[in-house]
């Protein structure tokens, strides 16, 4: 762990622009690519809200009559912000809502993505790297590429109006689907979005790995070099 630790720092400090990129960018489709395909193949959105309750949160949390048990299985369901577009028949045509838990999810994969991305890029930017390693790292960065696409497909969104609570984002397209079938898509987009975690999570500590072993070899070459005279 401490080798992986060593690695993953060292690939931030030299590429910091790359996490900070990706994980922003990765974070910014997650929040607004649902709301914005869906009104795109439903209705366009007329209303966005942040939850006006929020401001009791603190005290909601203080409160002594409420368990601890509560607290958790509330505080994942609580939704931050949503997006809504009204039915012409009057009611919601659709909605799109941001929980804590939703949140909690974004900000994990975009971190991760980051890294993945820093540990690719600071992988192929020395320039010691042999061929066959060289080679690994851009196989490597298209593979993380592919798992971003594959992860933002997949992730599973709140919305309102399609038949079921959390479906995949590519399922958003398709509204008449029976309620059986968004409910399957549900079901797999809850596997597909922890094998995601599971792939890119694999990726980080491996890559994570060789460039802390890197790093230890590199500073063991500087300890055992002599000085010069």
């Amino acid at each position: 762990m401490t080798r992986v630790l060593r690695g993953i720092g060292s690939a931030l400090r030299s590429r910091w622009g790359v996490f900070a990129s990706v994980a922003a960018a990765v974070l910014a489709v997650d929040l607004f690519l649902p709301p914005a395909l869906l009104s795109i193949v439903r209705k366009p959105f007329d209303y966005f809200a942040f939850n006006a309750w929020l401001p009791e949160f603190p005290h909601y949390l203080a409160r002594p009559d409420v368990s601890i048990q509560q607290k958790l299985e509330f505080i994942p369901n609580l939704a931050l912000f949503w997006f809504t577009a009204d039915s012409p028949f009057g009611g919601v045509d659709w909605g799109f809502a941001v929980t804590v838990g939703d949140l909690f999810r974004f900000l994990l994969l975009s971190v991760l993505l980051g890294l993945y991305f820093a540990l690719v890029f600071h992988r192929r930017g020395l320039a010691s790297i042999a061929a066959p390693t060289a080679r690994l790292a851009h196989t490597g960065g298209v593979s993380g590429a592919l798992a971003s696409v594959f992860g933002i497909s997949t992730g599973g969104c709140t919305v309102m109006g399609c038949g079921a609570p959390v479906i995949p984002v590519v399922g958003l397209a398709f509204a008449g689907l029976s309620s059986g079938t968004l409910a399957l898509l549900a079901n797999l987009s809850l596997v597909a979005t922890i094998v995601v975690f599971i792939a890119v999570g694999i990726g980080v500590a491996w890559l994570g790995w060789l460039a802390g072993g890197r790093v230890s070899a590199s500073r063991q070459s500087s300890v055992a070099a002599p000085s010069a005279p």
